[in-house]
């Protein structure tokens, strides 16, 4: 997906995604220069409140597109978490938990990487071990006590050299635990709704899929 595609999102959705890592922060996020949906006549075009339907979808696209999941795997986790109703206290905490636990996000969330496409990328090319063994799938879930670490020659690389220098002071949510100077984090609970900053009404999405 094209720079410009990536940033068409955020604005289709009326707020920032983060999906470009650092740019997302500065000024020269489109976002800022372009606060209004695509389109030539975009401008001039008034947002409505529109239906329900409209409201649930878009607030499953914003948290789609925030993790960065295909549609097929992103109703798959609805579909799980659908199936154990009564069985689960808060289905949206379990969604955002799925959702955090996989490889690419804890990739990102340990500061490895600067957006979760670059995450996923690293994943995907082999750089990180999981419990001493290489794992290339974006979507692994991690689970406590579970050990993720870049192998030792990918650290010689000069994005991870560069890297190591402001992990020093890069602080990982609270469920993680980061080691710098070995260059590797440990899940030492279960992330929280809060510290996710999950950008949508869980609630709506799973009415769109109850549908």
């Amino acid at each position: 997906m094209s720079e410009n595609s990536v940033c068409k999102i955020c604005r289709r959705m009326g707020q920032k995604l983060f999906l470009k890592g650092e740019k997302c922060s500065s000024p020269k996020c489109p976002i800022i220069k372009k606060p209004y949906p695509p389109g030539q006549k975009a401008k001039r075009r008034r947002r409505r409140g529109g239906s329900e339907y409209g409201k649930e979808l878009r607030e499953k696209q914003k948290l789609r597109n925030w993790y960065g999941v295909s549609e097929r795997q992103f109703k798959k986790y609805i579909k799980q978490i659908l199936s154990k109703r009564g069985k689960i206290e808060d289905t949206a905490l379990e969604l955002i938990k799925k959702l955090e636990k996989r490889l690419d996000n804890v990739v990102l969330r340990l500061g490895f990487a600067h957006s979760r496409a670059q995450a996923r990328q690293l994943v995907s090319h082999g750089y990180f071990l999981v419990r001493g063994r290489s794992c290339n799938i974006a979507s692994f879930e991690v689970r406590k006590g579970d050990v993720i670490s870049l192998k030792k020659q990918k650290q010689e690389k000069p994005f991870f050299k560069e890297l190591s220098i402001s992990l020093k002071k890069f602080q990982p949510p609270s469920w993680l635990e980061l080691n710098s100077k070995k260059m590797e984090g440990k899940v030492i609970g279960e992330p929280s709704f809060e510290e996710s900053g999950a950008p949508a009404e869980i609630s709506s999405i799973f009415e769109f899929y109850s549908r």
